[in-house]
C-alpha cells in the first residue's frame, strides 16, 4: 500500500500539504497537493455553502456535541488559540460543532472545507506551470494557526485516476517546506479518519458492511482514553528499552531493524502538556487512536517485506514485495492491474530519500477489529504491525520527503531482542 502524504488539515485541503508534520495516508485516500481551498472566517459563515442540509438527511452516527467537546479538550484548545477545522462539505454538522466547542473555550475558530469535485478540479483544471509554485497561504497559516482539527474523508477512491505522477511529485516537493513550518512552529493537530473513516469502498476493502464499519469506527474513537494512554505508555516503555525488532509473517516477510536509542511516540488520542512541551511529532494525534511508533537506527533495516494485497486508486496490486539492505529499499516488485501505476508514481519521485526505511508502528486499539477476510489492513487494530519507507517526521524522524510506501500486517509475529511482542497478530502486554 502506498502512502503519499496526507494534507490532514489546512485551508489548502491537499493530501501532501502537510507532508512533514501530518501522517501519511494510503494512495486510495490521497489527493495531490494544491487540491482545494475554501476558508470561512467563522463556523456560521461556513455553514451557508457547505451542504449542511445533506448531513441532516441521516442521523449522526455518534453524539457530535460530546465528540466535539472531547476533541478540543484533547487538543488542549485554550482561550486565544486560533483553531482551523477542516473536512468535506458532507461533514458540515460535525465541523460546525467542533468550531462551536472551540469558541466555547475562548478560541477563534475557522472552517476550511473541500469536496471531491473541488479537489479534482483543483488538480486537473490548474495549469502545470503552477505545480512547483510555493504555497504562500500555507506558510502564512503555519505562522498563525495554533490547532488544526481535520476530518479525513474522501468518498471516491478513484478520484485522481489519470493524474500525471510527475505533476503530483512536483506538487509534493513544492509543499514540503510548509509541513516543516507547521512542525517547527508546534501546531497541534488532531486528524479524525486514520484511513478508517466509513465509506462504501473502504467497507468493501475490509470485508464489512458500511454500517458495521461505521459502528467500529465510532467505537474506536469513543473508547476509554485513560486506558489507551496506559496501554500506550506500557508499549512505549517496552519498545524504548529494546534494540532489534524482527518481523515475520507467513506471507514471506522476514525483516530486522534496530531501534535502540530512537525516540518512541504514542498516538493515544490526547495531546498532553508533556506532549506540547516535547513539540514536533508529539503535537499530533490520529483518531481512532492507538499506535506506538518509532524510527530506525539509520542503515539497520535488512530483509524482505511482502504485502499480499494492496490497491492503487481502486486497482488491485498482488504481492507487493520490497527488499531492504542496510536501511534502504533496493528492489520493489509486484503484479496486478494497479502495479504499473504505482511504479510510475514511485519512479516520478526522484528524491532518493523515498527509499529509506522509515518507521515501525504497533497498533494498540482494542476497539478496532478487522475481519479475518479483510483485503487490506490498517495500523490501528491491536496486534497489527506497520512499517514504511520515505517520510517519517510524523513519527519523530528527520525524513520529510513527501512520499512513502506502507505495509500493515495482520497476523504477523514480532520479537524485540528475541522476546515476543506480537504473536500471530496478538499484542503481548
Amino acid at each position: 500500500m502506498t502512502r503519499p502524504f496526507l494534507v490532514a488539515a489546512l485551508a489548502a485541503a491537499t493530501c501532501t500539504f502537510l507532508a512533514g508534520c501530518s501522517k501519511p495516508a494510503p494512495t486510495d485516500t490521497a489527493a495531490p497537493a494544491g487540491a482545494s481551498t475554501a476558508v470561512a472566517p467563522a463556523a456560521t459563515t461556513a455553514s451557508a455553502g457547505m451542504g449542511a442540509s445533506d448531513t441532516a438527511a441521516k442521523p449522526a452516527p455518534t453524539d457530535f456535541d460530546q465528540l466535539a467537546d472531547r476533541l478540543v479538550a484533547n487538543a488542549g484548545v485554550k482561550e486565544g488559540d486560533i483553531v482551523m477545522v477542516t473536512g468535506r462539505s458532507s461533514d458540515a454538522e460535525l465541523l460546525e460543532d467542533i468550531a462551536v466547542a472551540a469558541r466555547k473555550r475562548g478560541a477563534s475558530p475557522m472552517i476550511s472545507y473541500s469536496s471531491d469535485r473541488l479537489a479534482k478540479r483543483m488538480f486537473f483544471d490548474i495549469p502545470e506551470k503552477y505545480d512547483s509554485q510555493p504555497d504562500a497561504l500555507g506558510m502564512k497559516l503555519a505562522s498563525i494557526v495554533d490547532v488544526v482539527i481535520s476530518l479525513g474523508n474522501q468518498t471516491q477512491e478513484t478520484l485522481f485516476e489519470g493524474a500525471d505522477p510527475k505533476r503530483m511529485a512536483a506538487r509534493g516537493k513544492a509543499d514540503e517546506p510548509v509541513g516543516q513550518a507547521f512542525l517547527k512552529n508546534g501546531v497541534r493537530t488532531v486528524e479524525i479518519g486514520n484511513n478508517l473513516y466509513p465509506t462504501t469502498w473502504r467497507a468493501e476493502r475490509f470485508g464489512m458492511s458500511e454500517a458495521d464499519l461505521s459502528k467500529m469506527f465510532w467505537n474506536g474513537v469513543n473508547l476509554d482514553y485513560a486506558d489507551l494512554v496506559k496501554r500506550g505508555s506500557d508499549v512505549k516503555a517496552m519498545l524504548a528499552a529494546g534494540d532489534e525488532v524482527h518481523i515475520t509473517h507467513p506471507n514471506g516477510t522476514d525483516l530486522t531493524v534496530k531501534v535502540k536509542g530512537r525516540p518512541v511516540g504514542v498516538s493515544d488520542g490526547v495531546i498532553s502538556p508533556e506532549d506540547m512541551k516535547a513539540g514536533g511529532a508529539s503535537n499530533a494525534v490520529y483518531l481512532p487512536a492507538g499506535e506506538v511508533y518509532t524510527t530506525p537506527v539509520a542503515g539497520t533495516a535488512n530483509g524482505k517485506l511482502v504485502n499480499p494485497k494492496a490497491f492503487y486508486r481502486g486497482k488491485a496490486i498482488e504481492n507487493l514485495t520490497m527488499v531492504f539492505k542496510d536501511g534502504k529499499m533496493v528492489s520493489m516488485s509486484g503484479s496486478g492491474p494497479g502495479y504499473a501505476d504505482l511504479k510510475a508514481e514511485y519512479d516520478a519521485v526522484s528524491d532518493p530519500r523515498k527509499d529509506e526505511f522509515a518507521y515501525v508502528d504497533f497498533g494498540i486499539n482494542p476497539n478496532v477489529k478487522l475481519p479475518a477476510n479483510a483485503s487490506v489492513g490498517n495500523w490501528v487494530p491491536a496486534g497489527t504491525v506497520t512499517v514504511g519507507t520515505g517520510g517519517n517526521t510524523w513519527a519523530g524522524g528527520s525524513n520529510s520527503v513527501p512520499y512513502g510506501q506502507t505495509v500493515s500486517l495482520m497476523g504477523a509475529t514480532v520479537t524485540l531482542d528475541g522476546k515476543p511482542v506480537i504473536e500471530g497478530g496478538t499484542l503481548k502486554l
